[in-house]
């Protein structure tokens, strides 16, 4: 079972919330880049297929993953996500009903928390997850 790189970076979040909580400055730098990429859009949660939220369910809990590709490096050689050091993404499969392999539909996850990425057509355009619509 692979546990989702994330959560392992919890705690550098805590420990900048205990900062700006007691007061002192907080040197963290973002983790996010912003992105300009065109083909990187934005979906509600509630507009997912229901097979997607079972799969950010199962990241939240840390598995098990249907196929052992789910939890491994996403490289992003398309280029398409913004720039990171190897092994910043990771990438899970929605299953898709009807489909006898993977199908085309991932999750494709950043270290940072609530930065999760939605692919229909298998990397050739993102939707960044919006948990707040």
């Amino acid at each position: 079972m692979r546990i989702p790189p994330r959560i392992a970076t919890l705690g550098g979040i805590a420990a900048l919330a205990s900062t700006l909580l007691i007061g002192g400055q907080a040197t963290a730098t973002p983790t996010v880049a912003p992105t300009t990429a065109a083909a990187v859009g934005d979906i509600c949660y509630s507009d997912l297929p229901s097979q997607a939220h079972d799969t950010l369910d199962l990241i939240k809990q840390g598995g098990p993953f249907p196929y052992d590709q789910d939890g491994t490096v996403f490289s992003n050689r398309e280029e398409v996500l913004p720039s990171h050091s190897s092994g910043y993404y990771h990438e899970y499969t929605v299953i898709t009903p009807g489909s006898p392999n993977r199908g085309a539909r991932r999750i494709v996850t950043g270290s940072s928390a609530k930065e999760d990425y939605y692919t229909a057509n298998h990397y050739a355009s993102f939707d960044l997850v919006n948990y707040s619509c």
